[in-house]
């Protein structure tokens, strides 16, 4: 094995042990469907591993990390609005029974945290990889690294974001 593959497989075992949670969490706000999901996850890590090949370090592991990651899932969204393969998921189909071990508390959590995926799920690719960045604890210079758009951009899409997050959300529950 080269020391170039070493490097390779040493970058992307850091960054799956240090980033796989995010990433997984990345690949569930994209994608809805669980098998789409699986796949969409493993075209990002195939994507993470063979673009540690030209990492230059100039940028942190971590923004090179959801670079990469935003953009197969971006594309995979593109994809999808073209082949015109499946329909939206409704937050009906999406909301799964409750145990019977399940409390009230956790069931109203589970079904917000539904209706957010999805309400997030139909933002413009753009929009939803800046959203999904801020909830990842970036920063608008770090998403704005990330994006390849202006720092002062990202701030004013996250607050116009979550505002129609919010307005959308707020009309979804008079609605139940």
């Amino acid at each position: 094995m080269d020391t170039q593959s070493v490097k390779q497989d040493a970058l992307y075992n850091e960054s799956t042990a240090s980033h796989g949670a995010a990433l997984e969490r990345l690949a569930r706000a994209y994608e809805l469907d669980d098998e789409r999901r699986r796949d969409l996850l493993q075209e990002i890590h195939l994507a993470l591993w063979r673009s540690f090949s030209g990492f230059a370090e100039q940028c942190s592991l971590r923004t090179w990390i959801y670079r990469v990651a935003h953009n197969v899932a971006a594309t995979h969204v593109v994809r999808d609005r073209r082949g015109k393969t499946r329909t939206f998921v409704s937050l009906d189909e999406i909301d799964a029974m409750p145990s019977s071990h399940d409390t009230e508390a956790q069931t109203d959590r589970r079904q917000a945290l539904a209706q957010l995926f999805t309400l997030i799920h139909r933002l413009e690719p753009l929009e939803r990889q800046v959203i999904l960045l801020y909830l990842e604890g970036f920063d608008a210079a770090s998403i704005g690294e990330i994006t390849g758009i202006s720092a002062g951009n990202v701030a004013t899409r996250i607050h116009r974001i979550k505002k129609l997050l919010a307005d959308r959300f707020r009309q979804g529950a008079r609605n139940v």
